[in-house]
């Protein structure tokens, strides 16, 4: 017997098509992160004090300022008074198991991850050219000319726009060419052209900036570690449903 699911005027969703709809909207990881998740937070909870905060802070977001608009986004969302009151403290119960699962972890997960995590700041010219690309190094070595005055002529990237700087960005992100000699540079440091791709590059480290082990990189890092985990427990509940 088919259970009817949902109606909206005359399209009635019954229980068997839920599954072939899910699947057919991609909403299947979606439904299955949310699964992961409630069971994970399920031991925690709120003290009232935590429960009034987050309640306010939902509704200033979603900027329900009073009982109209408030039973307008109710009824937009389907939701109940008590539905809406759980959606806002589940931020606050997600970081409660956040931190009970991974907050003693967090300085050697920082130190295992640092050299990704530190950032540098440099500056670039490349170009296809490389004899030109020797007569530019020449040029910023003997100090007749600087990044910002070559690269609007002569390099051939989106570091044009920039006078050639690019960053502050994650050590990590560079081509590995590139990544292996700021690595390894003092700022300062001018490099002869070097070969990357198809690319003649010569570049300089203008700033090393060190990951610090602060309360943002603490957050960054604890959230990196949950959604790492909400994706293997959506991976492993799909298997199931497969």
């Amino acid at each position: 017997m088919n259970t009817t699911v949902l109606q909206s005027g005359e399209d009635v969703i019954s229980s068997p098509e839920v599954l072939s709809l899910l699947q057919r909207y991609q909403l299947i990881p979606h439904l299955l992160r949310g699964i992961a998740i409630n069971r994970a937070i399920a031991p925690f909870s709120c003290t009232e004090t935590e429960r009034k905060a987050a309640i306010e802070q939902f509704c200033e977001h979603h900027q329900l300022t009073d009982l109209t608009i408030f039973n307008t986004w109710l009824r937009r969302h389907q939701l109940t008074k008590a539905g809406m009151e759980e959606l806002a403290i589940r931020h606050v119960l997600i970081e409660k198991f956040k931190w009970a699962t991974w907050g003693n972890k967090l300085e050697s997960y920082f130190l295992k991850r640092k050299a990704d995590l530190d950032q540098v700041v440099y500056s670039l010219i490349r170009t296809q050219d490389g004899e030109l690309a020797h007569e530019l190094y020449f040029r910023l070595r003997e100090g007749e000319q600087s990044f910002a005055q070559l690269v609007p002529r002569y390099s051939q990237g989106p570091e044009i726009h920039t006078g050639g700087l690019l960053g502050p960005l994650p050590l990590s992100q560079p081509h590995p060419s590139i990544r292996n000699l700021l690595s390894v540079s003092q700022p300062g440091q001018l490099w002869p052209p070097c070969v990357v791709a198809d690319w003649f590059v010569i570049m300089r480290l203008e700033k090393l900036l060190p990951a610090q082990f602060d309360a943002s990189m603490q957050q960054h890092l604890l959230n990196e570690l949950f959604e790492t985990w909400v994706q293997e427990q959506v991976q492993s509940l799909g298997e199931m449903v497969a």
